[in-house]
């Protein structure tokens, strides 16, 4: 005897393939190129979509040691990290006062702050490039932590912000009672009770701040504080392309950002979908 489906079985159905063909998109250029980074380029340009026949492990620690990737990575885990740790406290004291505190010209400044969101990052560039210039920050570190802090602070007070809105009043009545100074409220109420959205924020930008190639490419040219997706470049060349280690300096970029997805998307999503605090 023959079964049919259900109407919910249908929609269930239809659902479990889509939720397949999206996950074999977005994972299918990860796989590919996690297999060609342990094949040579000689190997994927006889064959670019086969299996690796001789996982070629020894690329990762040549390009590790040989390509100066150490260095890239270095730099990139020292100036992401300085970025995210700025923009978390900076950002969190911004978004508490816009948050719980009225003052003259709040209206004004909250939009020239979000205002700078709707420019694109091309438009900025030749700008940024003069003020680093001009004020000795070109080709340093420092210098592109300040920018990194500058394109990533209006997300990051938009999404604190709506958060601290949300703690009771009551909180900060009585810790004023206690005699808690406007400081101690901040680093003692708000901070605690807002750790989901903090922990979003950090995880978001030091995504975004990782992969980030436009303002590097454009403010950093010398090799010792190149980031890591600047350091792909070594292999591109004008006649010839090493894709082998193109590929396996990819991963060695791409790897630190999935293991933060692992391991922290469900305080990501916690934090994103977060109701009100009680």
């Amino acid at each position: 005897m023959q079964r049919t489906l259900s109407p919910s079985g249908l929609r269930m159905a239809a659902l479990l393939m889509f939720i397949a063909i999206y996950t074999a998109y977005s994972a299918g250029p990860f796989v590919w190129v996690a297999m060609m980074s342990l094949r040579t380029t000689t190997e994927i340009s006889a064959a670019p979509y086969a299996l690796p026949e001789t996982l070629h492990f020894w690329k990762f620690a040549s390009a590790w040691t040989e390509s100066n990737y150490d260095t890239y990575f270095f730099n990139s885990v020292t100036i992401v990290f300085s970025a995210v740790a700025i923009l978390t406290i900076v950002g969190g004291m911004a978004a508490h006062c816009f948050a719980r505190y009225r003052f003259r010209f709040k209206g004004l400044i909250y939009l020239l702050i979000f205002s700078t969101i709707i420019f694109p990052p091309q438009v900025t560039v030749i700008g940024l490039f003069q003020i680093m210039v001009e004020y000795g920050l070109y080709n340093s570190r420092v210098g592109l932590v300040m920018v990194y802090v500058a394109i990533q602070m209006p997300v990051t007070i938009y999404i604190l912000e709506s958060f601290f809105a949300r703690i009771p009043k009551d909180l900060f009545d009585a810790a004023r009672i206690d005699g808690y100074s406007e400081w101690a409220i901040f680093w003692r109420i708000s901070l605690p009770v807002a750790l989901p959205a903090i922990s979003t924020t950090i995880i978001l930008n030091t995504i975004l701040l990782w992969n980030e190639f436009l303002y590097a490419v454009v403010l950093i040219t010398e090799d010792d504080k190149r980031t890591l997706p600047l350091g792909v470049l070594r292999f591109l060349g004008d006649q010839l392309e090493d894709v082998g280690m193109i590929a396996t300096g990819l991963m060695i970029a791409i790897v630190p950002v999935v293991l933060i997805y692992v391991f922290f998307s469900e305080r990501l999503i916690q934090g994103m979908t977060a109701g009100a605090v009680k």
